[in-house]
């Protein structure tokens, strides 16, 4: 199933006595691969978190699904837990896989399941092997692995490259060609924009509020990227409009 469109119009957010976004007018078309771009502490991570529903904004946010509601997955930047825990790769993906508690074993449904994303990922060989003991590029794979299952119609995806080695970016570059194949909408936050550049259809530039919006040629062009990275929050880059209360819509 096609995934989603995602509408942000006139999208805020404010913690505490400090904004973070601005205004925020984007569409994320249906079943393409849309990259986030922008310097560090620009409100990326802040927007995708919005989307997900964990943090409060100002404005309407929309999805709109060609038919039913799908399944939405995410990747987050990384993945923090007690280290000394006897969980293996197996308990972690039955964990957050199935309802039923990972000391009860995995149903075989599942176990196919887990076995076909490992795999893809290239990690079926470490299934056995306790979560703590992965470097961090092949934790990374394994959160790459959960968000195959159920197979998403939205995928969210923060910085997925920041710990993955050269084998971990080729293996991200194919599940990435999988999901676009596939029809699913991939909002993806991304620093290496040489990447982007070879692998989005569209980037939107963010620094607090968007700087810039476009095909990847054009958003990635020198004068653009010094926009960008220099950009203030103050600065009238986008057109503002009053405040509207918070609201997130989903339409078939």
């Amino acid at each position: 199933m096609t995934g989603p469109a995602i509408d942000m119009q006139q999208v805020g957010l404010t913690l505490g006595q400090t904004r973070i976004l601005y205004d925020i007018d984007l569409h994320v078309a249906p079943g393409s691969v849309h990259a986030l771009i922008g310097p560090n502490g620009a409100g990326k991570s802040s927007l995708i978190k919005t989307l997900m529903g964990q943090m409060p904004h100002q404005g309407t946010l929309t999805l709109t699904w060609p038919a039913e509601p799908g399944v939405i997955g995410y990747v987050p930047q990384a993945l923090e837990f007690d280290r000394t825990l006897p969980m293996t790769v197996n308990d972690f993906m039955g964990v957050l896989t199935q309802r039923r508690p990972a000391f009860f074993g995995l149903s075989s449904r599942n176990t196919r399941a887990i076995d076909e994303a490992l795999m893809r990922v290239g990690m079926q060989h470490k299934r056995k092997r306790r979560m703590g003991a992965l470097s961090g590029g092949e934790r990374q794979r394994i959160m790459l692995a959960q968000a195959l299952i159920p197979a998403p119609s939205l995928l969210v995806l923060d910085e997925p490259m920041a710990a993955l080695d050269e084998a971990g970016v080729a293996v991200f570059e194919e599940l990435l060609a999988y999901w676009r194949r596939n029809h699913v909408t991939v909002l993806w936050v991304e620093h290496d924009l040489d990447a982007v550049r070879r692998l989005a259809d569209r980037v939107t530039g963010l620094n607090h509020r968007v700087v810039c919006d476009g095909e990847p040629a054009r958003v990635l062009s020198t004068e653009q990227l010094l926009t960008l990275f220099s950009a203030h929050p103050g600065m009238n880059t986008q057109a503002t409009a009053p405040v509207v209360s918070g609201q997130t819509r989903v339409a078939a």
